[in-house]
């Protein structure tokens, strides 16, 4: 009688044992499962990681024209934006693949390429209807130094006379091609220098994240394509960025400092919110060792004069063309002037007094 109470009571307290179990199990699913959806999307922990093809979770159906309704900035002054495009000369080729087209090429193409003055599409096969450069490639991560060699091949025999710099960027990135024409304007292209979000690891010069996008003067690129030829450089690595660098290095292409005049970043390798909100990045993260300037988190992370974002979804490419091309707050004239003074006080006065002579002069006219 006394086993058989015992064994109750075993089986009682396994059973109960097995539940409990079951029941925090469950509880701390549900945990974990909202941490993960309420935690920040924080990019992978490599520089050189996924080209994140295939993780556009925020996909649209299809494109659209946020530029044709032009009425509602037709009293903008855009003369300095026009002169500089015709004075600084810039072809965009853009990475991409077949798969990429819909997904994310085709966005692209519908926002920010619009003010490259020649933009191309390059992948691994020709696409005539979109239409995209077939570069007879494989596609896949350890293709993409073979794909960037050949793309400057392909835009050095084609296009060498019909631009004065040549960027390359993904198809998940975003360029304000105006301000990167400012930034290019202090520079000649028969200078051998290239720009973009400068690394410091394995080139004592420095290289461009491949993310940020990077653009290479006339004279960069007659280089950079000579060097093949010669076998000064070669296809050491299949690590884009890191082995574009080191080929500069050898061909003594200089790694220029994209930083606007007050010292802030324009090449960034996220996305805005990444860089804007403190934390967002955890100090264990490999950006905080890879830039080449002391990187800064916070509204002090981003110029005014930005050039480009990298981890671009479809739909933030949109968000961007409209905070960046159209929104404006009324009643103010954008006067920031970079050239005119590094002294914002100094400028503020200037801009002061001159409001103070107009008035004066309207005044006595009336």
């Amino acid at each position: 009688m006394a086993s058989s109470k015992s064994l109750m009571n075993l089986l009682t307290f396994i059973f109960g044992s097995a539940i409990g179990f079951f029941v925090c199990y469950l509880l701390f699913s549900i945990i974990l499962e909202e941490q993960v959806k309420t935690q920040p999307h924080v990019l992978h922990n490599d520089p050189h990681g996924q080209h994140s093809a295939d993780t556009d979770n925020n996909q649209l159906q299809g494109q659209m024209n946020f530029n044709a309704d032009a009425g509602q900035h037709k009293d903008e002054d855009k003369k300095v934006a026009e002169g500089l495009y015709h004075k600084v000369k810039i072809l965009c080729w853009v990475m991409t693949g077949p798969q990429n087209l819909e997904k994310k090429a085709k966005h692209v193409k519908a926002t920010w390429a619009q003010r490259c003055n020649k933009v191309l599409f390059m992948s691994s096969e020709e696409n005539k209807d979109f239409p995209t450069v077939g570069l007879e490639t494989k596609e896949g991560r350890d293709q993409l130094y073979w794909k960037t060699i050949k793309a400057f091949q392909y835009v050095y025999d084609h296009y060498f006379d019909d631009a004065d710099w040549f960027m390359k960027a993904d198809d998940d990135t975003y360029v304000i091609l105006d301000n990167l024409r400012w930034l290019l304007s202090k520079y000649s292209p028969e200078q051998p220098i290239y720009f973009g979000r400068r690394f410091k690891p394995y080139v004592k010069q420095g290289y461009m994240s491949g993310g940020a996008g990077y653009v290479l003067s006339k004279e960069a690129l007659k280089r950079f394509v000579a060097a093949f030829k010669t076998n000064k450089c070669s296809h050491s690595s299949s690590i884009e960025d890191l082995a574009l660098g080191k080929c500069m290095e050898i061909i003594n292409v200089e790694a220029g400092d994209s930083r606007d005049t007050s010292g802030r970043e324009t090449f960034h390798p996220f996305v805005p919110e990444h860089h804007l909100i403190r934390g967002y990045l955890p100090k264990t993260f490999w950006y905080w060792n890879y830039n080449y300037y002391p990187a800064v988190e916070g509204p002090g992370c981003c110029s005014d004069l930005a050039v480009s974002f990298h981890y671009v979804d479809s739909v933030t490419m949109y968000h961007l063309e409209y905070l960046i091309y159209h929104l404006r707050p009324y009643g103010y004239l954008y006067r920031y002037n970079p050239d005119s003074s590094k002294n914002p006080e100094e400028q503020s006065k200037n801009e002061a007094l001159e409001d103070n002579q107009k008035l004066k002069q309207k005044i006595s006219e009336g």
